[in-house]
């Protein structure tokens, strides 16, 4: 194994995140095998939550697939790769957080959760399947808003 795949999952054995992967897979009856670069294939995933046909918690990445399907797709292999070296950035766990927080500011920003989430653009959205949208001006309408709430105030105010 090269050193930085032995240093990712170290990390995320220490951070616990690879531990809560494998607990994640051993609840949902998640078929586990042994991947590529030290991670952990998880096959067969069937909760509903959450939507992604693939996601990864520390070095375990689940597909909801068989893995005939992961290997046909090296592309998102090497996306959720990224995923788990964000873990051990992240220190574990609190990439979770993070992630939730991007993936807000995304789905504000374009609509879609993944086209302007950090982690998702540093993954590599394409290899991902995810397609870069254009943004949404939103805060001209905030703005516009406030305006017509504050006019809509002053005119209560003035027939008082």
């Amino acid at each position: 194994m090269r050193s930085f795949v032995y240093l990712r999952a170290v990390a995320n054995a220490v951070n616990l995140s690879t531990a809560t992967g494998l607990l994640l897979a051993g609840l949902t009856r998640t078929h586990v095998e042994k991947g590529p670069d030290g991670l952990i294939l998880g096959t067969g995933y069937q909760p509903k939550l959450p939507l992604a046909g693939a996601f990864t918690v520390g070095n375990v990445i689940f597909y909801r697939a068989d893995r005939a399907f992961i290997d046909s797709r090296p592309d998102l292999l090497v996306h959720e790769s990224g995923h788990s070296t964000q873990y051990a950035w992240c220190l574990g766990l609190p990439f979770l957080p993070l992630y939730a927080a991007c993936a807000a500011w995304s789905l504000w920003r374009t609509g879609d959760p993944g086209s302007r989430n950090f982690f998702e653009r540093n993954a590599g959205l394409a290899l991902g399947g995810y397609r870069a949208l254009p943004t949404i001006a939103r805060l001209p309408l905030i703005r516009n808003q406030l305006r017509r709430f504050a006019l809509n105030k002053s005119r209560e105010n003035n027939t008082h």
